[in-house]
């Protein structure tokens, strides 16, 4: 097979830069697009600029150009110079809580940024295989009615039917989002129908959490990164409602990436896939902090609010049934046990460097 060209937005993030490195080791000619806006949304904890630094020094074949994906003519530009076999779009403002301070910037990042990639890639590369990021905010507070039961540390659900988590069945509308989810949601069905009407081969994974060493986690994004990195600096962790009983299914960014790949090899345009940890990777906010604690040998300084966060999963676990079912080759490869030791890790390697 000759190497392809792949273009992957937000390259210096979590999951663009885990792309980067994955494709690479495999021979391909990669070209990342990135303008850290991670920083202009968080401030200096949210700067990427280390993980560009870090992938520029441990990749053969990365190409790396500042470009704002809200910038059509420069994305026309771009796909213009590069014909492009593999669209990998992961660049996005990502939180929840922050959405609402920055409702138009949320929406042209989100929304009108993927519609430029999607256009750009109709007219210049239609045959390309087009993978989105998406988020299972798409289902707004919807997974809130599934029938749950309070345990000692989680909520779980109490039904049999749903104990391996969240299809992609679940409703998308008539439900609260944040402004987050809603223009994920205008992303999300634009990229089915540039799939499904336009019959090119676009997948749409709504990922779970997302997590591993390259996260520069801040308290509004990156929930397991960010622990860490209270546990490590002795500052506090804010628990937002639900008694800390709030369940997450975290995936690794390499098993993420795996994923895009299968997908890649056999496109199915406009295909929707929930993608996160599982139930075998499902912790709530008390069980992380107490492992993380156990792990690192540290007491985390907690504080609770009642106050929980406006549309937000009380129990959320990514069903991996069709993605199994359509991708028989892919599976999970990473622990929440191995995840962690991992990040904090680098974490702890990080906080060297600095100096911290």
């Amino acid at each position: 097979m000759k190497p392809w060209t792949i273009l992957v937005t937000g390259s210096s993030g979590l999951i663009g830069s885990e792309a980067v490195e994955y494709f690479d080791r495999q021979g391909h000619k990669i070209v990342g697009v990135d303008n850290n806006m991670r920083r202009v949304f968080f401030g200096p904890s949210g700067d990427t600029l280390w993980n560009l630094e870090r992938l520029k020094s441990a990749t053969r074949q990365f190409t790396f150009k500042t470009l704002d994906i809200r910038d059509r003519e420069g994305v026309m530009t771009l796909f213009g110079e590069s014909h492009f076999d593999l669209i990998i779009h992961c660049a996005a403002q990502p939180s929840h809580d922050k959405a609402a301070d920055i409702a138009l910037l949320d929406f042209d990042v989100n929304a009108l940024g993927t519609v430029n990639l999607l256009e750009a890639t109709r007219q210049h590369c239609r045959d390309a295989a087009f993978i989105f990021m998406s988020t299972n905010k798409v289902y707004g507070d919807s997974p809130n009615e599934k029938p749950l039961r309070e345990n000692e540390t989680r909520y779980d659900y109490s039904e049999p039917a749903d104990f391996e988590g969240i299809d992609e069945s679940c409703r998308i509308d008539q439900t609260m989002h944040s402004l987050f989810g809603a223009s994920k949601v205008a992303a999300d069905i634009y990229a089915q129908e540039y799939g499904r009407y336009f019959g090119m081969g676009v997948g749409i994974f709504r990922g779970g959490c997302l997590t591993g060493p390259s996260h520069s986690g801040v308290e509004l994004h990156g929930f397991l990164s960010y622990l860490l990195k209270v546990a490590l600096s002795g500052k506090t962790y804010t628990v937002f409602g639900y008694k800390g009983k709030q369940v997450r299914d975290n995936i690794h960014s390499f098993d993420v990436v795996r994923a895009f790949d299968e997908f890649a090899r056999n496109p199915r345009p406009g295909e929707v896939y929930n993608l996160g940890g599982g139930r075998a990777n499902s912790v709530s906010i008390l069980e992380a902090i107490s492992r993380i604690e156990a792990l690192t040998g540290r007491k985390i300084n907690k504080m609770y609010s009642g106050q929980a966060r406006r549309g937000d999963h009380i129990c959320y676990i990514s069903n991996l049934a069709k993605l199994k079912s359509h991708y028989p080759g892919w599976s999970l490869t990473r622990s929440l046990d191995s995840i962690l030791e991992e990040m904090l890790a680098a974490e702890r390697e990080h906080r060297h460097k600095v100096g911290t």
